[in-house]
């Protein structure tokens, strides 16, 4: 027995000096969580403007109210509607920011076409006499043409024909000369050259067949007839193209149209030969818009050294143009920008802070120029902004009941939280209910009134210069209910329902 007491006494001289021990080392600690304790503030997670010492329900929603979550601060007089992190919360958000300034604005737009043929370089090989086709000298497309080629031979019994007459007005050139010329002249006009006219003469026969000669040199692109075709004066023998200098037809949308003009160099690659870069000047910009796809064609005319563009590949192309009457503009990345429909904000990083400290700006935005906006006003030369991890930083402000992207300001919110009043009305059924709403509302200036049953409390939204809750405890004791402030004349109580009587 002797031995368990003086255990007890060990214990307990070992717990004094523990708590003794913890008040010297955790004093300073204690006291101060006993002091953010008393001055903790409470708001609505649903409604952050709304701010109270103490707990209890939000006045607009009659959600629970929740303790707000302060960070230290360590910068000297930091701004309430500012946001401070550490160092550390800063590095694993990966938040970046970058200084403002000013500079020329450049739009770069993006545009998506095919290589096409230029259609001033295109030729028709057509048969100019009506006939046979006996031979073709070219047999399938691709091929390459010189002008003055034979590309085919045609039975032609009018060609025949003239040819007799020819040769019949050649005896007679002594006598009837220009016969003979009248002769030469309707074999010129079915394209036969003076050589072969010539050479008829010499050798004093026709000949039941002509060659046809190519009037241009290219590559054919579309055979129209086979061997043995008959054909009529002025048919089309092969479509001829000369690729020395093609098109590319890029489609451009309605919205950058604007920025486009004549002249405009353009640089473009191709799929099939990546890393390749070619160039060219916008010679024509369609003046229709095509209803369904909402583009203009623009063309770029390029010169096709080597034949290495082909018909039929696709370009991608990127044109860089300076905006007509435009100065030195303040330009920021996309990523910087925060859109709340109406509005666009960005969060500016304050100068000389202790530690980062974040404040929203409403900006106006001006043209789009692909990954950058140029700012008409909200922001300074210099300024420093976040371009990366913005969404973080307005949780944050959204978690603290700060003004953010969703939030109005916060000079606006706390105006309006003026509004939000509320007070102790006795009532005891769902009539009480309907009474009481219904003779706060009565008071002008009063927007809502929501009385709660369990708590008895009512809670309003008033124009505090036009309604005052003096005024609304009055006429809620002239509708037979007691408040905190005014209570009910008998006479009022008494006119109330057997069910609506509160008081005991």
């Amino acid at each position: 027995m002797k031995t368990n007491k003086v255990t007890y006494l060990l214990l307990g001289l070992t717990l004094i000096a523990g708590i003794f021990i913890g008040r010297l080392l955790f004093g300073d600690r204690v006291t101060e969580q006993i002091i953010e304790s008393e001055t903790q503030t409470w708001t609505c997670s649903m409604h952050p403007h709304i701010r109270q010492g103490h707990p209890g329900k939000c006045p607009i929603c009659a959600m629970d109210l929740i303790p707000v979550k302060t960070a230290g601060t360590t910068a000297e007089n930091p701004d309430p509607d500012a946001i401070q992190m550490s160092e550390e919360a800063v590095a694993l958000a990966n938040i970046q920011t970058t200084p403002v300034g000013h500079t020329v604005p450049v739009k770069e737009i993006r545009m998506y076409g095919i290589i096409k043929p230029n259609e001033r370089l295109l030729h028709s090989l057509p048969s100019h006499v009506s006939g046979r086709i006996e031979t073709l000298a070219v047999n399938f497309a691709g091929e390459t043409i010189r002008e003055g080629q034979v590309i085919a031979t045609i039975y032609s019994p009018d060609l025949l024909n003239a040819q007799q007459e020819l040769l019949e007005a050649k005896k007679l050139e002594t006598a009837q000369p220009a016969l003979l010329n009248a002769a030469r002249e309707k074999l010129r006009l079915w394209k036969l050259s003076d050589w072969q006219i010539a050479e008829i003469e010499r050798q004093g026969k026709v000949s039941p067949t002509v060659n046809i000669l190519a009037n241009a040199s290219g590559i054919v692109i579309d055979k129209k007839v086979e061997q043995g075709d008959h054909i009529t004066q002025g048919g089309a023998l092969f479509d001829l193209a000369d690729l020395s200098s093609v098109w590319a037809i890029f489609d451009a949308y309605e919205a950058d149209l604007s920025y486009l003009k004549t002249g405009d160099n353009v640089e473009y690659t191709l799929q099939t030969m990546p890393g390749k870069t070619f160039s060219g000047k916008i010679s024509f910009i369609d003046p229709l818009l095509d209803k369904t796809t909402r583009t203009a064609k623009v063309r770029v005319e390029t010169a096709n050294t080597g034949l290495q563009l082909k018909p039929g590949m696709y370009a991608n192309a990127i044109v860089k143009t300076h905006l007509e009457h435009k100065g030195n503009e303040i330009i920021i990345p996309k990523t910087a920008l925060l859109w709340t429909g109406k509005r666009s904000v960005v969060y500016v990083k304050q100068p000389d802070t202790g530690v980062p400290v974040f404040k929203l700006r409403e900006i106006e935005l001006g043209a789009s120029l692909g990954n950058e906006y140029i700012v008409l006003s909200g922001l300074s030369d210099g300024e420093e902004i976040v371009v990366n991890g913005a969404f973080v930083i307005d949780a944050a402000a959204q978690l603290e009941g700060k003004s953010g992207m969703i939030n109005p300001p916060a000079d606006v919110l706390k105006e309006s939280a003026k509004h939000y009043q509320g007070m102790h009305v006795e009532g005891s059924c769902e009539m009480c209910k309907k009474r009481i709403e219904n003779a706060a509302k009565s008071v002008d200036g009063v927007s809502s009134a929501v009385w709660d049953i369990k708590t008895k409390q009512l809670h309003l939204q008033l124009d505090s210069q036009s309604a005052s809750l003096d005024e609304i405890a009055k006429a809620l004791a002239k509708a037979g209910h007691d408040t905190e402030k005014y209570s009910a004349s008998n006479e009022s109580y008494n006119a109330l329902p057997g069910c609506c009587k509160y008081r005991k």
